[in-house]
């Protein structure tokens, strides 16, 4: 410490130049967001990983297979965290509003970043500027099942009893690939059909099996298990080409009223936009060996899931293409905005 005299001749005391720097450069760093530390030792917080649609789900079950997985590769807890409801809105703005220090991640598909642009008049969040890509996990299949009742057995059997019972046909869905299949199988058939949408796909196919509505289009990893199980029946994929996850069912594409029709479901994961980048590709690397590796592709193949990772560049390039596809898609349906 130093002692000077004022202009009044009074003695002052004057701290060390030094410890006022270092005060002020603590001060800056207390100001700083927490987030910006994060880097350093990740993870050291549980990662919640938050999904759009209820347990139950296709998505769901994928899910939890990721976040125990991931969990084990990070040495950390993966907590996975349902937020059903408004076409995937209430997950898809939580995630984008949550800090930026990946602690929360959202397992998403084409419903969230692909289709709700096109089908709702406005969003809560932007699919491309709020999110972080990390990884692609891969497709969920789509089939189209019926009600065991139904008297038909395949596709140009099912439109033949449409046609013949005008306005008896009704649709369930439980997400965007459930409702744009439907009404692209509507318009170009012809058939007259009514759509019953969903909050989820569980309660859908309950309604389903239950006799309430006719038919839905549904993923192979929601729906796989019951149809084995014979409480309803699959006749179609929504794939241009035969999956071999289910590979004696045939395309919708094969009936002639359908040709060219295909439509598939994607997954993948995000992190708020800004999460920093070496956090990014710590989580890449994690989820993207996952998703190419044996182990996982075989758990989740038996729940109708087809796996593969990507880059975050290339999850990021295929969402913005993906987008105007899917704009086509639900305009070609003729579905308005709501």
């Amino acid at each position: 410490m130093k002692t000077t005299k004022n202009a009044t001749g009074q003695p002052v005391v004057m701290a060390n130049r030094r410890r006022f720097i270092s005060i002020g450069a603590a001060a800056g760093l207390a100001g700083a967001a927490p987030w910006a530390f994060a880097q350093e030792g990740y993870p050291k917080l549980p990662i919640k990983l938050v999904v759009p649609f209820a347990a139950g789900s296709g998505t769901d079950a994928v899910a939890r297979i990721t976040g125990q997985m991931l969990g084990e590769a990070l040495k950390a807890s993966v907590i996975v965290d349902n937020r059903a409801g408004a076409n995937g809105v209430i997950a898809a703005e939580l995630v984008a509003k949550a800090p930026p220090d990946g602690y929360t991640l959202f397992m998403t598909t084409n419903t969230t970043h692909s289709a709700n642009p096109s089908l709702m008049k406005s969003l809560p969040y932007d699919p491309v500027k709020d999110f972080a890509p990390v990884s692609r996990m891969g497709n969920l299949p789509f089939m189209l099942v019926v009600n065991n009742d139904l008297p038909v057995k395949n596709v140009a059997e099912l439109l033949a009893w449409g046609r013949a019972h005008p306005g008896k046909l009704t649709y369930a869905s439980g997400n965007s690939t459930g409702i744009v299949s439907g009404a692209t199988l509507a318009r170009m058939s012809g058939v007259p059909m009514l759509h019953v949408p969903y909050k989820s796909t569980p309660p859908a196919i309950a309604d389903l099996i239950g006799g309430q509505v006719s038919m839905m289009v549904v993923d192979l990893a929601a729906g796989l298990a019951t149809v084995k199980a014979g409480k309803m029946r699959a006749i179609a994929v929504t794939t241009q080409e035969r999956t071999k996850l289910f590979p004696e069912l045939p395309p919708l594409a094969d009936t002639p009223e359908l040709k060219g029709f295909d439509i598939t479901s994607w997954n993948g994961v995000f992190a708020p936009a800004g999460t920093p980048k070496d956090i990014v590709r710590k989580l890449n690397k994690a989820l993207s060996d996952m998703a190419n590796g044996t182990v996982f592709r075989e758990r989740v193949s038996r729940l109708g899931f087809d796996a593969f990772g990507s880059t975050p560049e290339e999850l990021g390039a295929f969402t913005v293409s993906e987008l105007a596809k899917w704009k086509k898609l639900i305009q070609a349906a003729g579905i308005q905005p709501e």
